[in-house]
């Protein structure tokens, strides 16, 4: 019985319900507040010139995700760029959902711009969270 109860655990663990998000941030910067604003690129967008690189991130799925569209995983992902000190999110990939997955699949670049980002052409988030 005990030995049922662990492995419903462990395979609870591994197949867990969230997006799997790889991330590396080289650069990191003093996290941001939750006031200051974050900027959504679309691959057409250009990022600003001076902007700063501060790391990647890829948002996959993990067979069982849910809470993975696109607008979901931008929160995520702004989220991640606060507390990473970055105020730009470049989408660099996307993967639609298909038959073999329900989720957007991402790849993100996260950077710092200097400059005002409410200025930027950029996407706006159809859900607010």
């Amino acid at each position: 019985m005990r030995i049922n109860i662990l492995l419903i655990m462990l395979l609870g663990t591994l197949l867990s319900c969230g997006a799997r998000v790889k991330s590396n941030f080289d650069n990191r910067r003093e996290a941001l507040t939750s006031n200051e604003k974050v900027a959504f690129l679309l691959i057409q967008h250009d990022v600003p010139a001076g902007a700063t690189k501060i790391g990647t991130a890829r948002y996959g799925d993990t067979g069982f995700s849910v809470d993975c569209d696109y607008d979901s995983n931008l929160i995520k992902a702004r989220k991640m760029a606060r507390e990473n000190g970055a105020n730009i999110v470049k989408i660099t990939k996307v993967t639609y959902p298909d038959l073999w997955s329900s989720c957007h699949r991402m790849e993100l670049e996260f950077y710092f711009y200097d400059g005002n980002v409410e200025e930027l052409k950029q996407y706006k988030l159809k859900i607010i969270k």
